[in-house]
Formats: C-alpha cells, sequence, structure tokens
C-alpha cells in the first residue's frame, strides 16, 4: 500500500486514499454474491461460460443476448441461430446441472427450486465469502495502522494527527465492513425467499 502521510494534510486525503484501497474488496464480494445461486434466475448465472464458437473460445455473453424473464427463467438469444448447438454443448457441460431447451431461435433454462440443505449450503458459503471481505478489508487497516504508527515512530506525524487519521482509519473501515453485512443481509433473505 502506498500511502503518503504528511502533518497537517486534509484527512480527508487519507480517507480516499483508505477508501480507494477498500472498495475493490467490497466490489469483489459483489460479484462473488452474484455467483452464489439462490435459486433465483440471474444472467450471471451464464454470462460466463464458455462456448467453442467461429474456432475461439468466448463468453456467453458475447455471442448471445441474455435475460431472466422471471425468477425460474433464463432465456438465451444467440446473435446466430447456427451457433446454438455450441451453446447448448456449453451448456449442458457446465456445472449448473441444468438442461436447456431448444426451440431453434432461443434457448431456454428453467432452474430447480433449491431444497432447505442446499439452502444451508449456500448459506455457509455465503458466510464464508462475507467474512473473507472481512478480513481483506481489516488487512487493508492493518496495513494502514502500521504506516501511520511507523509515520509517527520517526516523528513524520504528532501524536494528535496520528489519533485524528486512526478514528478516521476506523470510521471508513467500520462503513465497509458495514456494507459488507448489509449485502450479506440481503443476500441471506434472497436464499430464504427461494
Amino acid at each position: 500500500m502506498k500511502l503518503d502521510i504528511i502533518e497537517g494534510a486534509p484527512v480527508k486525503s487519507f480517507e480516499t486514499s483508505i477508501f480507494n484501497e477498500m472498495d475493490p474488496h467490497l466490489k469483489h464480494y459483489e460479484k462473488e454474491l452474484l455467483k452464489i445461486r439462490t435459486g433465483r434466475a440471474h444472467t450471471s448465472l451464464i454470462e460466463n461460460i464458455k462456448v467453442d464458437a467461429y474456432g475461439q473460445i468466448m463468453d456467453l455473453k458475447a455471442v448471445a443476448s441474455l435475460t431472466a424473464p422471471d425468477a425460474q427463467l433464463l432465456v438465451i438469444q444467440p446473435w446466430d441461430i447456427n451457433i446454438i448447438p455450441e451453446i447448448e454443448k456449453a451448456l449442458s457441460s457446465s456445472d449448473l446441472g441444468v438442461t436447456p431447451v431448444t426451440d431453434g431461435q432461443i434457448i431456454r433454462i428453467q432452474l430447480p427450486k433449491i431444497s432447505s440443505q442446499r439452502r444451508d449450503e449456500l448459506n455457509k458459503i455465503l458466510h464464508k465469502k462475507a467474512e473473507e471481505a472481512r478480513v481483506a478489508i481489516r488487512n487493508v487497516r492493518k496495513e494502514a495502522q502500521n504506516i501511520i504508527r511507523d509515520s509517527q515512530k520517526a516523528k513524520k506525524i504528532s501524536q494528535d494527527y496520528e489519533h485524528r487519521l486512526q478514528d478516521s482509519l476506523e470510521k471508513t473501515t467500520q462503513k465497509f465492513i458495514d456494507s459488507v453485512d448489509k449485502l450479506t443481509t440481503k443476500k441471506e433473505e434472497e436464499i430464504k425467499s427461494v
């Protein structure tokens, strides 16, 4: 982490630096949440499935329009209907465990309802990923604390300024941890409601 601490510099610039270090961890967590299949259809479940099209391996989202018209249905409309067999093959060999249904123009995927055992598994996965996000955010905090402490020991900053930075760091960290907790609670409710 590159963090220049200068006595008298606005605490706001320090907060911005910390935000820029923590934000990618929150964004990563948000992406991980999309991968947790709650039984509710979402295009992120299939958009990165690799399809062998035109002699290349491409993401499904690059060769078709993807929609989720209702909670249990995904619809794939290829830009070129000639690659439907390749898309079906990619979907069948994926770990989704679903069977695509084609009418010649579009492909439909009906998602099954999830069992209570699967809900428990999803909750465990969710909490594991949430804790990974919290740990990553806390690691940024720990690194920043070390930089602040070292700057104070080297007499680059006063003790008063050190305390202001530490307070700011704690508030910023808590905002990110709260965001992780809110996202986790929302995803838990999604898992329960299906």
